[in-house]
């Protein structure tokens, strides 16, 4: 049991690797926009400075080979320079409409190839989105929840032991769900006799085994943390890697044709009916429960906050699904980039643009009523920004986002840190 626990840690590990701050590297190239803030009006010009680092210190001769244009396009400028002094800047032009403008710079030293980038955002809060907003979004949503709820909640706990800390027990849970499914996930409850608050935690995209949140649940706030893909979330992590490579590879496009079988339906339910269980806990105070999560996660947290009005706050993390047909229109669209490179030629369908309308997240962030705690970066490549104001733009609750201009699909500690004191601050009373 021990060994296979490690195994876990070690698989999240490696998966949690995959989305932290990058690791340090001898070679840097540094690209920066010439506003420090890295904002623009449409029209007016942006410089982007690119330097050669090593130690600190200019790389004289550096070949580099940079490319402009709008993220996730094709460039419209590029080039390949000597520098003399290890540095050089370039006039990368503008935008005449709210936008992104990316600079990409690449590298070749000592057989090894580095890469940056920057990226100049023009008026990013006046951009609209693309994707549809069906005329029945909400009855359809309204349906699903009605039919969600006559489903018993046939909640089991399995106490994991190994798990357990002097303050927080801690168990595997498993739900009755939609479609004749089961939801899975990791509850950490607070040992100490009382009434708490409860965090719902959705997941990034993938496969993979959950420890849960026990570092929250030790202040004093119930956590869930939940899988999507109907498994148990403590099994051996081969499985995972399995159905990765198998069976669940890709899943972010099944059954897209058909709006009331496509997989997100299942996942986006999941979600309410993982609040269901956490209000159903003898320990929950009754009235806070919030919802946070990236990428994936960060969707999951607006689309849970806009069809479940027993949220009261919500925090994500650069949030994918945001105005998927941005492609269509002729700029970046969300992951998971369904109209893009080869996928487009395969969902550019009448139906599966229908069908997306159903679930972009566009869509639910409308709906939103609660505060919300934002949070990326322009240099996201996984998200693109463009995509991420779509959604933000249309939110018209109360809102802050905190800008990292220069974070690609990955967090500072710093920003974390943010982000989970304000939702605690929130949970234990400073919301109300």
């Amino acid at each position: 049991m021990k060994k296979c626990f490690l195994l876990v840690c070690l698989y999240l590990l490696v998966t949690v690797c995959a989305l932290a701050q990058p690791a340090e590297r001898p070679i840097k190239i540094v690209v920066a926009p010439d506003h420090t803030d890295w904002l623009y009006r449409p029209g007016e010009s942006v410089k982007f400075t690119i330097s050669v680092l090593q130690y600190g210190n200019p790389v004289k001769g550096a070949k580099i080979r940079y490319e402009i244009g709008p993220e996730k396009m094709e460039p419209t400028k590029q080039e390949t320079v000597t520098l003399a002094n290890g540095t050089t800047t370039v006039d990368g032009g503008t935008m005449k409409t709210p936008g992104f403008l990316r600079c990409i710079a690449t590298a070749e030293i000592n057989g090894k190839t580095y890469r940056n980038l920057a990226t100049a955002g023009f008026n990013p809060l006046q951009v609209v989105p693309t994707v549809e907003n069906p005329a029945d979004f909400k009855m359809f949503w309204d349906s699903a929840k009605a039919e969600l709820s006559r489903i018993p909640l046939d909640a089991r706990m399995t106490l994991l032991p190994e798990r357990c800390t002097e303050k927080v027990n801690v168990y595997q849970v498993n739900i009755q769900n939609y479609a004749n499914s089961r939801l899975y996930g990791i509850l950490c409850v607070p040992k100490q006799e009382g009434k708490y608050p409860a965090l719902l935690r959705v997941p990034g995209a993938g496969i993979r085994p959950y420890n849960g949140n026990i570092a929250d649940a030790e202040k004093g706030i119930i956590t869930l943390e939940i899988g999507i893909h109907g498994i148990p979330v403590n099994l051996d992590p081969a499985v995972y890697l399995n159905l990765s490579a198998g069976g669940l590879g890709g899943y972010q496009n099944f059954n897209l044709d058909d709006r009331d079988r496509y997989y997100y339906k299942r996942v986006y339910l999941g979600c309410v009916r993982a609040n269901d269980f956490l209000v159903s806990l003898p320990q929950y105070d009754g009235s806070n429960l919030a919802v946070t999560g990236g990428s994936q996660g960060g969707a999951l947290s607006i689309t849970t906050a806009g069809l479940d009005s027993r949220v009261k706050w919500l925090g994500a993390y650069y949030p994918a699904l945001s105005d998927v047909t941005g492609y269509l229109k002729g700029r970046a669209g969300g992951w998971p980039h369904l109209f893009y490179g080869k996928s487009l030629a395969f969902n550019n369908t009448p139906a599966k643009i229908k069908t997306v309308g159903y679930y972009d997240v566009v869509n639910f962030a409308r709906l939103i009523k609660v505060p919300g705690y934002y949070s990326w970066g322009f240099n996201d490549e996984t998200c693109p920004p463009t995509s991420m104001y779509a959604s933000y733009n249309v939110i018209s609750a109360p809102k802050q986002l905190k800008l990292y201009e220069d974070t690609g699909h990955w967090t500072y500690p710093e920003q974390t840190e943010l982000m989970t004191t304000w939702l605690v601050q929130q949970l234990k009373g400073a919301g109300k």
